[in-house]
This record gives structure tokens, sequence and C-alpha cells, in this order.
């Protein structure tokens, strides 16, 4: 049994499984320019990560004005709508992320 080989793949296992307590969020917030709410939505995102994320934390903004295909590619229909793309499962979260516990449980950080 090769040692190394089999870490490796323990590790991508844990990326992609969330299993591991140093695995990566990939978080993306659609907005539609630099509104209030988005402001806002933005805000909120940075406050919940710091506290339960920190450090272990990626936040991509997509302003959906200036990249409006994104919007059809990714099916995005409300806004502003925040994606958790890793770990998996994919989910999403609309609104300006206010509801701090509904979005700790959206985001599969608390039980429903």
């Amino acid at each position: 049994m090769n040692i190394k080989n089999e870490k490796s793949k323990a590790a991508l296992r844990n990326k992609y499984q969330g299993n591991s307590q140093s695995e990566r969020w990939d978080l993306r917030l659609y907005v539609a320019g630099e509104s209030p709410k988005a402001e806002t939505a933005f805000s909120n995102l940075k406050l919940i990560c710091e506290e339960k994320l920190k450090g272990k934390y990626h936040i991509k903004v997509i302003d959906l004005l200036k990249y409006p295909q994104i919007a059809r590619d990714e099916q995005i229909l409300a806004i502003p709508t925040l994606v958790r793309k890793l770990p998996l499962p994919v989910r999403n979260i609309i609104g300006d992320l206010s509801n701090t516990e509904g979005v700790l449980a959206g985001l599969g950080l608390i039980a429903h």
C-alpha cells in the first residue's frame, strides 16, 4: 500500500465531502450593483464567516449588472443570492442574510 497516495486520496475525499476541520468554503454572493441591500448582505455574510469560518472561507461578489450572462448560466432568479459552492452539496440562500439563524441553517452550519 502506498501511504502517500492513500493520504492524498483521503485529503481529496475530505475536501469534497465536508469531513475536514480545515475545509475551504467557497461562497458566491450575487448582487445587482452597489445597492443598500447588496451592502447589507455582504456585511452580514462577512460577520457570519468571521465568527463561524474564520480563515476557512473565500467570498466572491458577482455584480449581475456587469455580468448578466452569469445570472442565466447560474440560474440566479433573485438578488441578493448567496451560493455555497464548497463544501458540497451546493446550497442557495436568497435575501440580505439578516436572519443569522436561517443563514447558518442554510449553509449547513447548524441543524434546521
